[in-house]
């Protein structure tokens, strides 16, 4: 339905900061809920937050709450996640996702990318 693609990860240290992307490819980026979730080795996909259709809604897990930023720009196709004091226990593959309506479960999404790796050390 709609192909998405993270950039973005890579490596830095406690306390430091990333900007992923995920950029969206087809005709209706505006009509989707956007939501972000990770996965860390031998654990369970988690939800980080997910952003409305026009952007001016956003919702949070509490751990990443004061710290992380999910914005878009529906122009450019684009959906953002600034991460700020990051910690090493943010350390995962980051997806995005594109679904019907705001939800925290990763049932109710039904298109991913491919993941970035984020690794933070210590």
């Amino acid at each position: 339905q709609v192909q998405l693609v993270e950039s973005g990860g890579g490596l830095v240290q406690a306390g430091g900061s990333l900007r992923l992307s995920c950029a969206a490819s087809g005709r209706a980026f505006s009509s989707y809920t956007m939501g972000w979730f990770r996965q860390a080795p031998g654990k369970e996909r988690e939800f980080v937050g997910h952003i409305s259709r026009s952007g001016d809604r956003t919702y949070y897990t509490d751990s990443v709450k004061g710290r992380f930023t999910i914005s878009r720009d529906n122009a450019k196709n684009t959906v953002y996640l600034q991460m700020n004091s990051l910690k090493p226990e943010d350390t995962a593959v980051y997806y995005c996702a594109a679904g019907s309506f705001p939800s925290a479960n990763y049932r109710d999404y039904a298109d991913w990318g491919q993941g970035t790796q984020v690794t933070v050390s210590s």
